[in-house]
């Protein structure tokens, strides 16, 4: 059993990121600018934009939050949606999730501008990952494909099983895996038989936020695992979606939680805003 280590890779690409927004301010003048819109007091998404933050400081980013109370208005987030949009030294929108009951996510999303929206969620973005075009690809799974890259993990041909089917994991990563040439099944809340179908994964890829849903007798031997989840254990610890002591006796390659999937979603922030400040 190998694990994928994602903190080391991000620490590579930050460095890489580092010398390229040099680069860049010498040749134009520009750096790279990120900004973020935080509605409300909720501790996780706080802890997370703080993170992102830190990482923008440490590669040369320019980055703003906009910290929003939870009783907000859409229209006044829309205004300042609007004006970011306008400014030519934003690179990236981001709006961290979720939101407060009284405001529409989506018309926030669709709303930012496709070449500013560097978490991918834009219609236009995710219509172009689907097609396997060029656009902005939301980090999380594009830091997952980046990880089996580095290891020479390639998945073309192999039976894949995505867990959860989100808009922001799940449904993104199928369309990679999918446009990789891997076979692709999708599970989620409504599938009968979860087991008989994460049996039959070469690659069994987990993000739904359940401690230890997946079992050592879920997973075939010498199973490539990808947990995804992020969950805060009794104990305050983080751990996945995966039961990681047992699993890891049974698979070839597994991602730790932490620092496996999440410091790779940032690493793919940071390259996705640089790309789009270096179309500008």
């Amino acid at each position: 059993m190998q694990i994928l280590d994602g903190s080391a890779l991000s620490s590579k690409i930050k460095e890489t990121i580092s010398k390229d927004v040099k680069e860049l301010k010498v040749r134009t003048g520009n750096v790279p600018g990120l900004a973020v819109i935080l509605v409300g007091h909720d501790p996780a998404s706080a802890a997370y934009v703080g993170m992102k933050k830190k990482a923008c400081d440490a590669v040369g980013f320019y980055s703003v939050t906009h910290e929003m109370p939870k009783d907000i208005s859409q229209e006044a987030i829309e205004k300042t949606i609007t004006m970011m949009n306008d400014n030519p030294n934003i690179d990236g929108i981001l709006i961290q999730l979720p939101l407060p009951e009284q405001i529409d996510a989506n018309r926030l999303l669709e709303l930012v501008a496709p070449e500013k929206d560097v978490d991918g969620f834009h219609p236009y973005n995710v219509g172009r990952l689907t097609t396997g075009l060029e656009g902005f690809v939301p980090c999380t799974p594009l830091g997952v494909m980046r990880l089996l890259n580095e290891y020479n993990i390639d998945v073309k041909g192999m039976n894949a099983c995505v867990v959860g089917a989100s808009n922001i994991v799940g449904k993104p990563m199928a369309s990679l895996l999918l446009n990789a040439h891997a076979t692709v099944d999708i599970c989620h809340i409504h599938t009968k038989d979860l087991k008989a179908r994460t049996l039959e994964a070469d690659i069994l890829l987990v993000g739904v936020g359940v401690i230890n849903l997946i079992k050592k007798d879920m997973v075939k031997e010498g199973a490539i695992i990808i947990d995804i989840g992020i969950n805060r254990a009794e104990n305050g610890k983080l751990v996945g979606d995966v039961d990681f002591e047992n699993v890891s006796q049974k698979c070839s390659y597994i991602t730790p939680v932490p620092g496996g999937v999440g410091p790779m979603t940032i690493a793919m922030l940071l390259q996705n805003t640089l790309k789009s400040a270096q179309r500008r």
